[in-house]
C-alpha cells in the first residue's frame, strides 16, 4: 500500500529548492500548505508566497525564497510528525526548536499556529514541523 505525505513532500520541495538556489518554487495548492507558507512568510524564512496556475491549469502555491548574504534562510525544515506516527502535546509539552532560535508548525482546533502563537493562545495540536 502506498502512502502519500503532501506536507512532507511541501517540505522537501522547499528545502530542496533552497539548497541549489532557487528563487522561487511552487507546489500544488491546499489551506494547510497555504498557512504552513504564510507562518513561514510571517516568521521571516521566505520572502513571499501567492498562488499561481500551474501547467495543467490548477492552483499552485508560489513561495519566493529567502536568502541572507547568499545563504538560504531555511537553514533546516523537518517534519515531525508523519502519516504512520502522529506527534501530538499539550500547550506545555511544545518543544523549543534550537532553544528558541527555530519554530515549530503546529496544527491547533484554533488553525495552523507557530509554536509561540499556540503557547500564548494555550492550545496545543499536532506537531507538524520543525524550522530553523
Amino acid at each position: 500500500m502506498s502512502i502519500h505525505d503532501a506536507i512532507g513532500d511541501f517540505i522537501t520541495v522547499i528545502r530542496n529548492a533552497g539548497s541549489v538556489g532557487k528563487e522561487s518554487c511552487d507546489y500544488p495548492h491546499s489551506k494547510l500548505r497555504e498557512g504552513i507558507a504564510r507562518i513561514l512568510k510571517e516568521r521571516g524564512f521566505v520572502e513571499n508566497f501567492g498562488e499561481g496556475i500551474d501547467a495543467n491549469g490548477r492552483k499552485s502555491i508560489q513561495l519566493q525564497l529567502k536568502y541572507v548574504e547568499g545563504n538560504h534562510a531555511i537553514k533546516g525544515i523537518s517534519r515531525a510528525s508523519t502519516p504512520g506516527l502522529r506527534s501530538y502535546c499539550g500547550y506545555r509539552e511544545i518543544p523549543r526548536v534550537l532553544d528558541g532560535l527555530g519554530i515549530s508548525i503546529l496544527s491547533t482546533p484554533k488553525g495552523l499556529l507557530d509554536d509561540s502563537s499556540a503557547r500564548r493562545q494555550k492550545v496545543g495540536g499536532e506537531i507538524l514541523c520543525n524550522v530553523w
